[in-house]
């Protein structure tokens, strides 16, 4: 995905600032100081300090997976292990009008939500992220399939029903077991005589 695909994609994908307001809290835990937004690529995470407070006053330091940020000469704002992994070297932080510090977090895996951004925080619902459907035809045709699969796959997991990988495996279980009548298949089958979801690729079970 080129660079301008992956800021359409981001366009596309929309912003969860202050998401534990708008989106639902999936699992309660620590009441973060801070709000956040987040594309596929990156999150943008804002840490109120008081009013004033000069640039040269600011404590950030943004590890692979740590994160600290304050004031000089007060505890510490932000104090614990990120969620999830970061590129630390392209990691951005500038301070604004003087009372928020703004925190660009570049993820190693640019391809999943992040459901907090520290490990204890309550956790929002990535299932509730939904990107605009108006924006999908500004895509390129790769990266438009790529963010079709995504609002498929939270559909369904919603849902409690197979992502489209898990689907694609239960197709491909289907055609073997087609053309292999004379086997028994009855441990990846459930009583409608549909396979088990779970049961294909790597989950499924010997078959005699």
């Amino acid at each position: 995905m080129s660079t301008d695909d992956k800021g359409k994609a981001e366009a596309v994908l929309g912003d969860t600032h202050n998401a534990s307001v708008s989106v639902p809290v999936k699992k309660e835990g620590r009441k973060p100081p801070y709000t956040f937004s987040q594309t596929l690529q990156e999150v943008t995470v804002y840490v109120p300090v008081p009013e004033g407070t000069p640039p040269k006053s600011i404590v950030c330091d943004i590890g692979v997976k740590h994160l600290k940020v304050g004031v000089k000469g007060e505890p510490l704002i932000v104090d614990h292990a990120l969620s999830k992994a970061v590129i630390a070297d392209e990691c951005l932080w500038q301070l604004e009008q003087r009372k928020t510090v703004v925190l660009t977090l570049f993820k190693q895996n640019d391809m999943e939500w992040w459901s907090c951004v520290c490990e204890g925080d309550e956790e929002i619902d990535t299932t509730k992220l939904e990107p605009e459907n108006s924006k999908l035809s500004d895509l390129d045709g790769e990266t438009r399939k790529v963010v079709e699969k995504m609002m498929f796959d939270q559909r369904q997991k919603q849902m409690g029903l197979p992502t489209s990988d898990e689907l694609e495996q239960q197709s491909t279980l289907k055609k073997f077991m087609a053309q292999h009548p004379e086997m028994d298949f009855s441990k990846v089958m459930d009583k409608e005589g549909n396979v088990k979801t779970g049961m294909s690729g790597g989950n499924m079970p010997n078959i005699q």
